[in-house]
């Protein structure tokens, strides 16, 4: 098969869609690979790297694009691209259809085979393609979050872990996931008062079970939410709705509530945002202020450490990449269910159930 990587154009997206050694296991399968010339330099991985395994270096992202049978990105495709992906092309990556309409109504437009890397769903219920960069986005949430208490930009000027005779500052996370779990260990680590807040017990149990005991768990509710806003520093939403737009928890009227200066991350802001007020931000231009609070909203953080990133989310695609390329993306879907519930738009038709009439 011929498989292209093109250069990601969304703003400070220094990822790429596959490491050198990624590459090496296709092209050691005679598959053919294209990489866009500096695709991957952010990563820190240059085009003699890629050609020392085999790929082709095209100059332009139409000349991948047109060459390639199927795509692998990091991030979905921007509106400059929608005209690039042909009929029957199989596009690999984070789309987050749920999050926008354009995009959706692009793909179906374009009767490609868009397969989404944060839907492939193994047989327990977990993600294994969005759980290295959701624990990324959870480790990288409180060192943001940190930074954004300090006073110049705004915060409440707080430092986390505090100083003896002190008391450290109190983090409340909203979803014990991968992101919620990882955002507590941070935290933890720093010293803060961590509270982490969610409705399956069991994750709640799994918390209290493998995290510090200053690491301190909630059921949530809309009540719970409201006591816990007044008095804390950093404010991390982390919930998941499986392909489908996040929860508003933290509503408008509620910032009212919160001291100035308390910072809230939103890291479900590629599902659409948990808080009312959120709106995607980017690494250039990452928070902004309402009602006194800082909101950080970058709807791609692990763009931020794009070395970690790549080579985290290459060890988890390649076995499906591979698959696909051996096999074909039917055959490959057929042969595996958890590659299989990563198909979200075929040729047209949305085939992914939670997408199904949501933006009707």
């Amino acid at each position: 098969m011929k498989i292209g990587i093109p250069k990601e154009i969304k703003n400070n997206e220094s990822r790429v869609g596959m490491t050198p050694a990624g590459v090496f296991a296709l092209t050691n399968k005679n598959h053919t690979v294209f990489v866009q010339a500096t695709a991957g330099e952010g990563s820190g991985f240059f085009d003699k790297d890629y050609i020392e395994v085999g790929a082709t270096i095209l100059p332009t992202i139409e000349d991948v694009y047109a060459k390639s049978e199927m795509i692998v990105k990091v991030k979905e495709p921007i509106a400059s691209e929608y005209p690039l992906i042909r009929e029957n092309q199989i596009v690999f990556t984070y789309f987050h259809f749920a999050s926008s309409e354009p995009l959706t109504k692009a793909m179906i437009d374009s009767k490609a085979i868009c397969i989404a890397y944060e839907t492939v769903e193994d047989a327990d219920g977990s993600l294994p393609l969005l759980t290295p960069m959701s624990e990324v986005a959870g480790r990288m949430s409180v060192q943001q979050g940190a930074k954004y208490l300090e006073k110049p930009v705004k915060g409440r000027g707080i430092l986390l872990g505090g100083v003896p005779g002190v008391t450290p500052g109190k983090v409340l996370i909203l979803g014990a996931g991968v992101v919620g779990v990882q955002a507590a260990k941070m935290a933890a680590g720093l010293g803060a008062h961590v509270t982490i807040l969610d409705i399956n017990m069991k994750r709640l149990r799994y918390v209290n079970d493998v995290l510090p005991s200053h690491v301190i768990t909630g059921f949530s509710s809309e009540y719970v939410i409201r006591q816990h806003i007044k008095t804390h520093d950093l404010i991390i939403g982390g919930v998941l709705v499986k392909g489908g737009k996040a929860p508003k928890l933290i509503t408008r009227d509620m910032l009212k509530e919160m001291r100035p200066g308390t910072v809230v991350v939103d890291v479900a802001v590629d599902q659409g945002g948990c808080f009312e007020t959120t709106r995607a931000t980017t690494h250039e231009d990452p928070t902004y202020i309402i009602d006194d609070v800082v909101h950080y909203c970058v709807a791609n953080m692990p763009g931020a450490v794009p070395f970690t990133s790549t080579m985290a989310l290459t060890n988890v695609t390649l076995m499906y990449i591979l698959k696909i390329a051996n096999l074909g993306w039917e055959k490959a879907c057929e042969n595996d269910e958890s590659l299989a519930k990563g198909l979200n738009i075929v040729k047209g038709k949305i085939v992914y159930k939670e997408l199904e009439g949501i933006f009707d």
